[in-house]
């Protein structure tokens, strides 16, 4: 007489089994109307015969006289209520989310950014996801093996990701100046065009992160440079300068002609900038004479500056100034008497 197995279940104690095979003895011969079906939370039970799905069981507890006798009675032309036993594979589904499966960029994608031309960004993040339709996996992509781990589809996965992250990024057309400010609206965008893939192969994208995105050295040197540019705004004129200067002094330190034209940057903007800079030394001192009206020498009549003691055309002594003692008024350095006040000097 033959053994009937009688409890059909799966106590799955792993973390990362997707799809798990009941194994069964005589070719699954020993399923009867004696046996019994549990489906656990976050599974799903599936029998195939000969190659074909018979029926998807959710989460319960079925007595296979009841349950699966029609199925079998159109697939295998069997209409004895398991008196006579047939071969049946049965595979357990785990449906259960699988969190923190990682994606990064092995490769850096190229966009064609609108602030600098060709970029090659690289990514990295996480996801999500589970089993949506049990049937539609377990055809597409299980086939006859005993056992199948996350491990064995996550490489795909990530393909397929990576694949929709550069379509979606093409097509936005979004700056990498701005990619920052939009990744929320981004991850949900990635996340709906990579859920039809995901739905083919019986699976739903339950969740997607992109935690960071990076350029080349090179760009991000120039995001500095713009960026302080933009802080200094209209200072710019003034820095030109300060650096035109500061090429000046370096250019004092090289010995010959070409070590200074070289140090100093001779070029359109080094000179215009340096002109400036002289031109604008000039008028102050320009500006610094004309407000001071000088000596006048008694003996050639020559100008001479205030602060002159000999005048610069004939050696001759020029008069200093003279005030009087009691009002201070400026007098006449050979006068006797104030002509203010009329004091005694």
């Amino acid at each position: 007489m033959a053994l009937f197995l009688k409890i059909l279940e799966w106590a799955d104690d792993s973390k990362n089994t997707l799809v798990y095979k009941l194994p069964l003895k005589n070719g699954g011969r020993d399923v009867n109307q004696k046996s019994k079906l549990i489906v656990r939370e976050s599974q799903k039970a599936i029998f195939v015969h000969k190659g074909q799905v018979c029926e998807v069981f959710d989460p319960g507890t079925y007595e296979l006289k009841t349950e699966i006798f029609p199925i079998l009675s159109r697939l295998a032309g069997w209409a004895y209520a398991f008196q006579t036993p047939i071969s049946v594979d049965i595979y357990f589904i785990n449906t259960k989310q699988f969190t923190g499966c990682n994606w990064g960029t092995s490769n850096p994608i190229v966009l064609r950014d609108t602030e600098f031309g060709m970029v090659r960004v690289r990514g990295y993040g996480s996801y999500s996801f589970k089993v949506d339709d049990a049937g539609i996996f377990l055809t597409e992509l299980f086939g006859t093996n005993s056992s199948f781990k996350t491990d064995d589809i996550t490489d795909w996965l990530k393909s397929i990701l990576v694949s929709t992250i550069t379509d979606t990024l093409g097509e936005s057309k979004v700056s990498v100046l701005d990619l920052a400010a939009n990744t929320l609206e981004f991850n949900e965008l990635v996340k709906l065009n990579v859920q039809n893939k995901f739905k083919e192969i019986g699976l739903a994208l339950t969740n997607f992160i992109i935690e960071n995105t990076s350029v080349p050295h090179e760009v991000e040197k120039a995001i500095d440079e713009r960026s302080k540019l933009g802080i200094l705004g209209d200072k710019t004129d003034v820095m030109m300068k300060i650096a035109a200067a500061e090429a000046m002094k370096d250019a004092a330190k090289n010995e010959g002609m070409g070590g200074a034209f070289m140090g100093a940057g001779v070029g359109i903007g080094a000179g215009a900038g340096m002109g400036g800079v002289f031109a604008d030394a000039f008028r102050s001192n320009t500006n610094a004479g004309s407000q001071d009206s000088g000596k006048t020498c008694p003996a050639c009549g020559a100008k001479a500056p205030s602060s002159a003691n000999f005048c610069p055309s004939c050696g001759g002594k020029l008069a200093t100034k003279k005030f009087c003692t009691t009002c201070g008024k400026e007098i006449s350095p050979d006068a006797n008497f104030c002509p203010s006040c009329g004091a005694k000097q």
